[in-house]
């Protein structure tokens, strides 16, 4: 069955829209893609890509474009505030298994430009800005998008991508069960080079610390540093120059002031909806899933969604594949999202701000042991890169044609 008469709507052009959009287009299948914003969306949120995900974008010729617009980090580092480094991992361990041994620091929104540069003259693909959704509804043969205009228009699928507070997922009676951090995250960016100032220090580094964990990534202009904020803190307060400024100084001191070139505060979830889909209707990224981002899997779980999600719904639509096995395909998304992401995510954040001193340093010592290890470090950097979690969607990958050839995985 051709897939030239076949029409998806995407909702969300942030990095999972973009990427399930692609995907679709690439196999054949006419797209349209909906931003509620006027304009992309140029957040400084995610910004790091992951070997698995750079396997999986590898395909669609836009990852040489990404690197060149990223940083390369060879390696990540846990750190203590009082020590400095503890363990470090050097992702060249995995060279044999990947052509990208490296972690990419590039913020999302990079992801998106190439992707819409890429299909900007594809006749089967449009985007429409200034295009608020107000749900989705499963037809059995086909979905109806609605609009929070009052219009709607059908589609042979529709794919959510539209973000944590998804309306897409709220229109379809979706719960998202889970759990809320007693903390927020405060991110503070600044170009001083901070590498100057502490040794060893890597473009991925989590840092312990009894009263103030962090968190620093580095990225082409800038180094961003998360910190938590406590329930004595509003997010007002949090965000003033004179808070930001006494977090930075903590970090290096200095007699001048940061150029703080951008903040923003969040609160952290960990969380996942019932079902990833309804009959003609599926959801990808913080739609479906959410999660703590120490770690850098949100996002990069995101993408293995849209590309696992995408090209099963192409193969279903050309008859590649029957309608059960798109099921199995978001029963597997689901269950990675909480057996892996979630797993990892939590152990990350129980290693740099365990409330017991006891449990914080034995995971630190954990760390150190698995990295003086060949075989240990070896083993957690396959994990951390999100290389295992690629292995589990190798027969789905297969079975679609999109496992990423290249890889000895």
């Amino acid at each position: 069955m051709s897939l030239a008469s076949k029409h998806v709507a995407v909702v969300g052009a942030g990095p999972v829209g973009c990427a399930a959009a692609v995907t679709l287009v690439e196999a054949g299948v006419r797209v349209t893609l909906y931003e509620a914003a006027t304009v992309l969306p140029r957040e400084l949120r995610a910004s790091t890509f992951h070997p698995a995900t750079l396997e999986l974008l590898h395909r669609f010729g836009i990852v040489d474009e990404l690197i060149a617009r990223g940083l390369v980090a060879p390696r990540f580092a846990y750190r203590d505030r009082r020590r400095g480094q503890v363990a470090s991992f050097a992702l060249d361990t995995v060279r044999d298994l990947t052509r990208y041994p490296f972690r990419l620091q590039c913020e999302q929104f990079k992801l998106c430009d190439i992707v819409l540069e890429k299909l900007a003259n594809n006749e089967r693909f449009a985007v429409q800005f200034d295009s608020p959704v107000s749900g989705a509804v499963d037809h059995g043969d086909h979905a109806e998008l609605r609009f929070e205009d009052g219009t709607a228009a059908d589609f042979d699928a529709v794919i959510g991508a539209d973000g944590a507070a998804s309306n897409i997922r709220k229109s379809l009676g979706l719960s998202f069960d889970g759990m809320t951090y007693e903390d927020r995250y405060v991110i503070v960016s600044t170009p001083f080079e901070l590498a100057d100032h502490l040794p060893d220090l890597a473009y991925v580094n989590y840092i312990a610390d009894p009263d103030e964990w962090l968190v620093l990534l580095r990225t082409v202009d800038l180094w961003r540093a998360m910190f938590p904020v406590g329930a004595d803190e509003s997010d007002d307060e949090a965000l003033t120059d004179d808070a930001c400024e006494r977090r930075l100084q903590g970090v290096v001191a200095k007699p001048e002031r940061y150029d703080i070139a951008h903040r923003t505060i969040y609160r952290v979830h960990q969380r996942v909806t019932d079902t990833f889909r309804v009959g003609r209707v599926l959801l990808a990224g913080d739609a479906a899933h959410i999660n703590n981002p120490l770690g850098g899997m949100g996002m990069n779980g995101g993408v293995h969604d849209a590309v696992l999600l995408g090209g099963g719904l192409a193969a279903m639509l050309d008859g590649s594949v029957p309608d059960e096995r798109l099921d199995h395909y978001a029963d597997l998304r689901r269950r990675l999202a909480i057996e892996f992401v979630r797993r990892h995510t939590h152990q990350n954040a129980v290693s740099l701000s365990a409330p017991d001193p006891e449990a914080r340093q034995q995971a630190l010592e954990g760390l150190e042991a698995r990295a003086a290890d060949p075989d240990e470090a070896r083993a957690f950097v396959v994990q951390a890169s999100m290389l295992s979690a690629l292995v589990e969607m190798r027969d789905e990958l297969t079975e679609i044609g999109h496992w990423p050839e290249g890889t000895t995985l």
